[in-house]
């Protein structure tokens, strides 16, 4: 048996290859669009794709499925209640796939969305299962969330509802020794307390999983339906893309660099200029009404809180940067960059840009205390409710980054506004998306929440 694990940071998404080295078959599960490194493992395993299974209808990326079904001429397969434009095999609990040897049996585990299913793998069809990819049902140190793809006849509460039977009569069921292989880590909006592990083990979640510890029904939903992430907005448009016959990733394009002229133009019409460096260096000089979505931190998921899909995008990088960054919008949907323009290494400009350039205030710690006391500031905490839970600085305002661009008219405009987050990353997001629909004076504090708290 060969099973790989693709985990890329930037959406916190794992994805896998199953394949049979004695019948030269194998199949994708989660995949997303970008779907080279799966068709070059095939390659160098020897192995044919016959088949691409996803455990749900993502909604924090566009999976890649129709290409993958286009370079392998595999099969799509998703759990029973799914409903698609294009033709699918429909997997039923207790349904087997076979790859030779290797066997994968279907268990349907709704909870996270109704045809959510899980995919046991066995080495034969004799043997004790070897792994069990759970897709965004069990995570490692939580479970998934009810209320981002209810496709389905019911309510959230009885999704959660679901995913109390799915954990307890299912998964929990499975061996101690099986290994868990999730969809997610840490950072996805798709759970709230997830691990940055990247596998576990039955036995391992049954011990320190406090989601899956022994409670009865209506404790787990409650606690499955408080505190969650807010969902960007994005989402809901990447589930529809998922059931659509979306058109195909084209992986020979490259985004052209933008002449002087042709980025001016871009500006005075409106186009969304994200900023992809870092923190630092957008505060030290960017471009007006550009938004820093530094490409250190979760580039795409963010650039989909900033931007709608389908909107024209520009990205400016450092050199060398800007195919990946138009790549990583691309997975989750978005595929209008038009054009890049790098900064240099440095972080600064060329001449020709200076007229354009501006610097992005930031406020210390200890300038926020005094504006505090003297009243003189509305301080917006963009953290996710889970992290308020934690701590906040007395007088904040809660607007999740997440809701922020939906919400910019219920900021001030007659008084300064300063934005945190916990460590100084999405508050820069947050600060220059506020500038760029127009409101003045917005700063974000540096080193954020984490910060504040220590001093």
């Amino acid at each position: 048996m060969i099973l790989e694990q693709y985990y890329i940071e930037c959406l916190s998404h794992a994805s896998y290859l199953i394949g049979d080295e004695s019948s030269g078959t194998a199949i994708v599960v989660d995949p997303r669009r970008d779907v080279d490194d799966y068709l070059e493992d095939a390659k160098r395993y020897g192995l044919k794709i016959v088949g691409v299974v996803n455990t749900h209808f993502h909604a924090d990326f566009v999976s890649g499925h129709l290409e993958l079904r286009d370079a392998s001429d595999a099969w799509i397969a998703f759990g029973e209640p799914a409903e698609t434009e294009y033709p699918i095999k429909r997997l039923a609990h207790g349904e087997h796939i076979s790859l030779g040897e290797v066997d994968i049996e279907i268990l349907s585990t709704p909870g996270h969305t109704w045809e959510s299913i899980s995919l046991l793998i066995r080495e034969n069809t004799d043997a004790v299962p070897t792994a069990v990819l759970t897709g965004d049902s069990l995570f490692i140190g939580d479970v998934g969330r009810p209320d981002l793809a209810n496709l389905g006849d019911g309510t959230n509460t009885d999704l959660a509802r679901a995913m109390y039977r799915t954990i307890h009569n299912v998964l929990l069921a499975l061996p101690d020794s099986v290994t868990v292989m999730p969809a997610h880590g840490a950072g996805s909006s798709c759970g709230k307390n997830m691990s940055d592990q990247l596998t576990s083990t039955i036995g391992e979640q049954r011990r320190t999983n406090p989601s899956v510890a022994p409670m009865n029904e209506d404790s787990f939903v409650d606690m499955i339906t408080n505190g969650q992430p807010s969902v960007p907005s994005y989402f809901a448009t990447d589930v529809a893309l998922n059931k659509s016959a979306l058109t195909l990733l084209d992986p020979a394009r490259v985004v052209p660099e933008l002449s002087d002229a042709d980025l001016r133009a871009e500006i005075s019409s409106g186009t969304v200029i994200l900023d992809a460096r870092n923190v630092e260096d957008f505060a030290a000089g960017h471009l007006a009404g550009t938004v820093n979505v530094g490409f250190d931190g979760r580039f795409a998921e963010t650039g989909g809180m900033v931007a709608e899909i389908g909107d024209r995008i520009i990205v400016i990088t450092y050199p060398g940067e800007e195919q990946e960054a138009a790549k990583r919008l691309s997975r989750i949907g978005s595929d209008n960059v038009i054009g890049f323009v790098n900064s240099f290494a440095d972080g600064t400009f060329p001449a020709e840009l200076t007229d354009l350039v501006q610097t992005a205030p930031r406020t210390t710690v200890s300038e926020l205390a005094q504006l505090l006391a003297d009243d003189a500031v509305t301080l917006v905490d963009i953290r996710n409710p889970g992290e308020r839970e934690f701590g906040t600085i007395a007088g904040s305002v809660s607007i999740p980054l997440a809701q922020l661009r939906s919400r910019i008219d219920e900021l001030p405009t007659h008084r300064p506004v300063i934005v945190h987050c916990a460590g100084g990353w999405r508050s820069s997001v947050a600060a220059s998306l506020i500038r760029a629909q127009g409101l003045e004076h917005v700063s974000d504090l540096a080193g954020g929440y984490n910060a504040w708290l220590d001093a």
